[in-house]
């Protein structure tokens, strides 16, 4: 079957539904978006998958699974969003065993899959029937796929802007300590943020 690849644009506060994030994925070829929509935990867990440096002090579900498939000398090889009904989008994760080749698909939900795929690098691909009919065609200016897309106040923005180096640091070993992903998100922006001024 014919794939498209698809790369991740975007996690945002959904407009449809209270307390969800949605999900934006691009098709690399016509630019055409995938709005998935999924939960809150989901959508820490794939903003941490993408952001290598932050690391919880105890392992999310994901980074356990993740541990666990590497242990039994498997790898994710791809992640394969093959349907939508009723709203709902249907994907496999494939596996892979490094020694024996043997090959296992085990279906899961979008939001785990894709949670799965960033922790391994592997590509997500979905069909072109899925992209006709749940695709939509946006040119958005959209943020990294990691920053959490909620607005800032700008009295949140400053509040952080005039902390020292080493006081963002230490808010966040808090952060991280109390598992506050999102605001450990917003520190390590700013941080980011002074390490290309200073660049």
């Amino acid at each position: 079957m014919d794939y498209k690849k698809l790369i991740i644009r975007g996690i945002s506060y959904s407009q449809t539904q209270s307390g969800a994030y949605a999900l934006l994925l691009e098709d690399e070829e016509s630019n055409i978006k995938l709005p998935v929509v999924i939960g809150n935990f989901e959508a820490q867990s794939i903003s941490l998958g993408l952001e290598k440096d932050i690391h919880p002090p105890r392992p999310l579900t994901h980074d356990l699974f993740t541990k666990f498939v590497t242990s039994t000398n498997y790898t994710l090889e791809s992640v394969i969003i093959y349907q939508i009904l009723d709203g709902v989008f249907f994907s496999n994760i494939n596996f892979k065993n490094k020694e024996t080749e043997e090959e296992l698909i085990l279906d899961a939900r979008t939001s785990d899959a894709v949670a799965m795929a960033v922790r391994f690098d592997a590509p997500i691909f979905t069909t072109k029937q899925v992209l006709s009919e749940a695709g939509i065609l946006l040119e958005l200016d959209v943020q990294p796929a990691y920053q959490d897309a909620e607005p800032e106040s700008e009295a949140e923005t400053d509040s952080l802007s005039h902390l020292s180096i080493a006081e963002l640091n230490a808010l966040l070993e808090n952060a991280v300590r109390d598992e506050d992903f999102d605001a450990a998100l917003e520190i390590q922006e700013e941080m980011k943020k002074r390490n290309k001024k200073i660049e």
